[in-house]
């Protein structure tokens, strides 16, 4: 196939404009859509996203376009959006595109009541995409500063994965390709997840050693819930599961973690997200897993304790003494 040299970006949140940087310096050709044109004119005339990643300057050949007609030509497309948001993004766009063409989703979580996973929402909006998912531990700042980066790039058409890496590739920024999906969206949306449990356990001062079990069992509930959708236990244990598990609960440079850490202050939710401007995916994605997860009777004591936390249905005190408690077993 054709060397995939003009991008679409679908997004200009920090990761989406980080993606951008990503593209122009591995040489290709850079379009982000914004939804807010206030945005786009901060890329186009100060080549900067003062709203979602400040203090980074934008390479001048970044295009920024609040017109989804502007990506009917594109070689490639990174959806960068809410995951909420992506059905409706891509039936906005499936009238413009007018061939196949790879459509990489970076966006992590399950579509709210209908609990699908994101490739079957594609597919379903846009069936003329041919699905990747790109997902992995990248935290927008590092990527747009040229910090060394590995990420997940999957399809289920393993020479697309493979083009798309080429593609993107760079001495900073290294795709994996895989032919796993399942497992790599699996990885990216549960970690959101356990990231706010770590973030509680960091807020209410309960130590490293407590951290680690969190994390360590938390990743225990993701291969759980993973190997019962068919995803290979390789991808969860790379970088699009374990590595960006490891990442996300280590750091308040995460949106996730640093949710949880203001929870176990004491913050109210609400009061919390007043605050941010970006979405905090693993508040929407811990109340779907745990749905999944009991029709599919796969164990998530963990993630039931965050549904419960960020629904309001128990304190945070609680949901920790409710984990303590729980019966000694094998592990």
């Amino acid at each position: 196939m054709k060397p995939l040299k003009n991008i679409g970006i679908i997004g200009a949140g920090a990761w989406g404009t980080a993606l951008a940087t990503v593209a122009v310096r591995s040489g290709c050709r850079a379009t982000v859509w914004a939804r807010n044109p206030e945005v786009a004119a901060d890329i186009n005339i100060h080549h900067e996203n003062c709203t979602y990643l400040p203090g980074i300057r934008l390479d001048e050949t970044i295009v920024a376009t609040s017109d989804l007609a502007d990506f009917a030509d594109k070689d490639a497309l990174l959806f960068v959006t809410p995951a909420q948001a992506l059905g409706a993004t891509a039936k906005k766009l499936k009238p413009l595109i007018k061939h196949p063409l790879p459509v990489a989703i970076c966006c992590k979580g399950f579509e709210r009541g209908t609990n699908r996973l994101l490739s079957d929402v594609l597919k379903q909006a846009m069936p003329q995409a041919v699905t990747c998912i790109l997902s992995g531990p990248s935290f927008a700042v590092d990527v747009a500063n040229h910090l060394p980066t590995a990420v997940t790039l999957a399809s289920e058409d393993i020479d697309i994965a493979e083009a798309l890496a080429q593609a993107l590739g760079s001495p900073s920024f290294r795709p994996y390709a895989s032919r796993d999906i399942i497992g790599a969206q699996i990885g990216g949306a549960l970690k959101n997840v356990l990231a706010i449990a770590c973030g509680i356990v960091e807020g209410k001062s309960l130590g490293q050693s407590a951290r680690s079990a969190i994390t360590c069992r938390g990743f225990a509930e993701l291969v759980r819930f993973g190997l019962a959708h068919g995803a290979k236990i390789e991808t969860l244990g790379g970088l699009s599961g374990l590595g960006d598990l490891i990442l996300t609960c280590s750091s308040q440079t995460s949106r996730n973690m640093s949710l949880g850490y203001a929870l176990g202050q004491g913050k109210s939710l609400k009061e919390i997200m007043k605050t941010r401007k970006s979405v905090t995916e693993g508040v929407h994605t811990a109340g779907v897993v745990c749905e999944i997860a009991a029709d599919k009777n796969i164990e998530m004591p963990i993630c039931e304790a965050v549904r419960d936390i960020v629904a309001g249905i128990t304190s945070v005190d609680q949901a920790i003494a409710n984990l303590m408690a729980r019966p000694f077993r094998q592990e």
